[in-house]
């Protein structure tokens, strides 16, 4: 299988291209910026031509999601018209698409796990742009995608909630976490591989949510996080979200459920407690 991952530098991207190097039947290459531009039709259909990959995995996105509150059409250049171009290219080449998307394409006021064919209802302009960026995929390649939603997502690259609540306990006594929002913290080289397990099992086209199992909200993934260094949880202390008004709201509840996997007889990610284990035994740490 010939691979092609854009958005290679990010903690997504970066894992996937690791992961197929060491797949002895597989080849890979790894683009991003300013190698590859996925809003520049001619830049993706230059790469494409050259590495006639079997599959595309986009990982290239806008994910500054307060910025993309005052700066919409940028973030919807990027989440939007960036899927629309690999999708184009990958149907004239006769390869698949894999569109990393994310729980922000919900509300984030239901109680209960959102389904894989859950209504879209975003509330933020991050939302509202990765959305787009999904319609245009199953448009372009009804029969040659996957959309893969994920969330809360950490890894070994690039910054990311867990590194930060690292800094914070460093240079902290105590450190204040909401417990108001509901969610998922997600491994990414778990998601990795439940990608590529896709990609090797090959159901039928369609959405997936990827991301650890379980749920938690952000006070209770941060005492996780201390009590895996050794640090004392209690110096986390309990929140709410309005003492941390931000310019794009945050979901209160956007647990994605994981039926589908079930549907094409494959397994779902593991428990995210287990997963932020591994993370610490791979190395994840402050930078």
């Amino acid at each position: 299988m010939r691979v092609l991952v854009t958005g290679c530098n990010g903690q997504l991207g970066n894992v996937l291209v690791d992961l197929l190097t060491k797949r002895p039947a597989d080849v890979v290459k790894g683009v991003d910026l300013p190698a590859v531009d996925i809003t520049d039709p001619a830049s993706v259909r230059e790469v494409i031509t050259h590495f006639a990959p079997d599959v595309v995995i986009n990982c290239a996105a806008w994910t500054a999601v307060d910025a993309a509150e005052e700066r919409e059409a940028d973030a919807l250049k990027v989440n939007g018209d960036g899927p629309r171009v690999l999708a184009e290219a990958c149907k004239a080449a006769g390869a698949w698409l894999v569109q990393i998307s994310t729980d922000y394409v919900f509300a984030g006021d239901e109680k209960t796990p959102y389904p894989e064919d859950a209504t879209a209802d975003p509330k933020t302009a991050y939302g509202r742009t990765k959305l787009v960026g999904e319609i245009a995929v199953q448009q372009v390649l009804p029969e040659a995608h996957y959309l893969v939603r994920t969330a809360w997502l950490y890894g070994l690259q690039g910054n990311n909630f867990v590194k930060t609540m690292l800094i914070l306990e460093a240079g902290r006594d105590n450190v204040s976490v909401v417990d108001d929002q509901h969610g998922q913290p997600t491994y990414a080289r778990d998601l990795a591989e439940q990608i590529l397990l896709l990609l090797d099992a090959r159901p039928p086209a369609g959405t997936f949510h990827a991301t650890n199992a379980g749920a938690t909200t952000w006070f209770e993934f941060t005492r996780a996080i201390f009590e895996s260094i050794g640090a004392d949880p209690q110096r986390v202390l309990a929140t709410d979200s309005a003492s941390f008004v931000r310019p794009a709201p945050r979901p209160a509840y956007s647990v994605l459920g994981q039926d589908k996997w079930q549907v094409v007889g494959l397994a779902p990610m593991r428990d995210w407690r287990a997963a932020l284990t591994a993370a610490f035994a791979d190395g994840i740490s402050a930078p």
